[in-house]
């Protein structure tokens, strides 16, 4: 399930160590998720020159930011701001740009501006030389160093090959917000501007037309030739676009990719399909889906994507499939009972899709991750891991709110429509055993090792064709 050039001998998952970063950390439920550990978040641990890096939000509610040595113990330099209201949106991000060391920290957003902190310049370079201390982190912002972003949502940072930082974010709002990208370049920031639309006419099944909506990216990843990879599914801001009420208006797994570190937007087929700045993907535009799906099938916002070596995008996607239900009318519910987990992936005739044949059996969202020798895994979230909706108006993208990673502890772990293939499931399952089973030439998976993990990591493979 990953490329054609897996090489490891096996995949499996060992659990290296399993540190407690805070065992009072902030816990409240907020839109059926948390806000120190979230989807969308990218990222809230990383590594960088023998260092890890880690944030999340005290008791008090004060940002912390910590640090160490790989193995070793844990540093921490707590910021002055404080979390302003209980929404699970309003996670911390954390950047580090190669260029001049520096650490990024953007937090606390849901549609306002942005709350940023930066560090000293070297500070992730030699981090051995350099002291852990409020006083090698500068003041908190209402702007990246003086460029004004507007309201935003999601921030996420992203590095090019060449060492250039990225930050993404959406304005506007769910159902009428546009993606940009910004750039912090020979140490000052950028607005490159919007690179997708809210405009344009979607008309539902029914018939009902739509004029505003946003796209929810499943991730923004670069490759290691220097291509920048977005998948990505609509939201509707009409949500009468629904033939039955209870759903969720998203529709449509698109993909698109840039080749210029994303000033220019192209198709699978190497269509242009927008500029940053300039004209927009948007709704309408040709050649961008990948997977047709209408608003009435439970389809999960920002999931998951990776890039294997070879360049080769994958795509982790949800939804209750029509043979299962027609319509979605309770998405929690109805979800939690008939999702199902799909893979997609881009091959030479187009894009694949095929069913996980393990049910999510939750209305969260399933990860995917690529080790060095291109074996997949998914960490899928536990059954029955959903809470009914019962803010902002009915159901909403429902980030990830397993018991293990958003208790009250936070927690450090190492370890085209037409051209798309309908082809049979080639997976093969096995619950029973702690080691995956052998398949020959073709797809592995194995239940959690031990059986009792609150999450499922479901180790993938695809051998060598013959």
């Amino acid at each position: 399930m990953v490329s054609d050039t897996g090489r490891a001998a096996g995949p499996s998952a060992t659990l290296v160590s399993d540190t407690v970063l805070d065992p009072t950390a902030l816990f409240f439920v907020s839109y059926d998720g948390v806000v120190n550990n979230n989807a969308f978040q990218k990222d809230a641990i990383l590594t960088h020159a023998g260092y890890q890096y880690a944030t999340w939000y005290t008791a008090g509610r004060n940002a912390v930011v910590a640090r160490r040595r790989l193995g070793g113990e844990w540093e921490r330099v707590v910021m002055p701001h404080r979390l302003s209201v209980d929404d699970s949106h309003n996670v911390i991000s954390l950047g580090i740009s190669p260029q001049d060391g520096t650490l990024h920290v953007a937090m606390d957003t849901h549609d306002n501006r942005i709350f940023y902190v930066k560090s000293v310049a070297g500070l992730t370079t030699a981090p051995a030389a350099t002291p852990w201390h409020s006083s090698s982190f500068g003041p908190v912002q209402r702007t990246l160093d003086g460029v004004e972003s507007g309201d935003i949502t999601y921030p996420q940072f992203v590095v090019t090959p060449d060492g250039v930082l990225q930050m993404s974010y959406r304005t506007g709002c769910s159902g009428n917000g546009v993606n940009e990208l910004a750039e912090y370049d020979r140490g000052a920031w950028t607005l490159l501007g919007a690179w997708t639309s809210a405009d344009g006419e979607y008309t539902g099944p029914n018939g009902v037309i739509s004029a505003t909506r946003n796209m929810y990216l499943h991730g923004l990843d670069y490759d290691r030739n220097g291509r920048l990879h977005a998948a990505f599914m609509w939201r509707e801001g009409d949500s009468g676009v629904l033939c039955a009420s209870g759903g969720l208006a998203n529709h449509d797994t698109g993909y698109v990719c840039s080749d210029d570190r994303g000033r220019t937007w192209r198709t699978s087929s190497g269509t242009t399909a927008g500029t940053t700045g300039g004209s927009r993907v948007h709704v309408s535009s040709p050649d961008i889906l990948i997977d047709h799906l209408g608003p009435d099938h439970g389809l999960m916002n920002q999931e998951s994507q990776a890039v294997d070596s070879t360049g080769t995008p994958h795509v982790v996607i949800s939804h209750v499939p029509e043979r299962l239900l027609p319509r979605v009318s309770d998405y929690p519910a109805q979800r939690a009972r008939h999702g199902r987990t799909f893979h997609l992936t881009r091959t030479d005739g187009g894009w694949t899709k095929h069913e996980v044949p393990v049910p999510p059996n939750s209305t969260q969202r399933t990860k995917l991750v690529l080790d060095r020798s291109d074996n997949a895994y998914l960490v899928m979230p536990e059954p029955g891991s959903w809470r009914r909706a019962g803010q902002a108006g009915g159901p909403t993208g429902r980030p990830c709110s397993h018991p293990r990673h958003s208790g009250p502890s936070a927690r450090s772990t190492s370890t085209r429509p037409g051209s798309r293939s309908t082809a049979p499931c080639p997976f093969s399952t096995n619950r029973s055993r702690p080691a995956p089973r052998r398949r020959r030439s073709g797809w592995r998976t194995s239940g959690s090792p031990d059986g009792t993990a609150n999450e499922r990591t479901t180790p993938l493979r695809r051998t060598r064709p013959e």
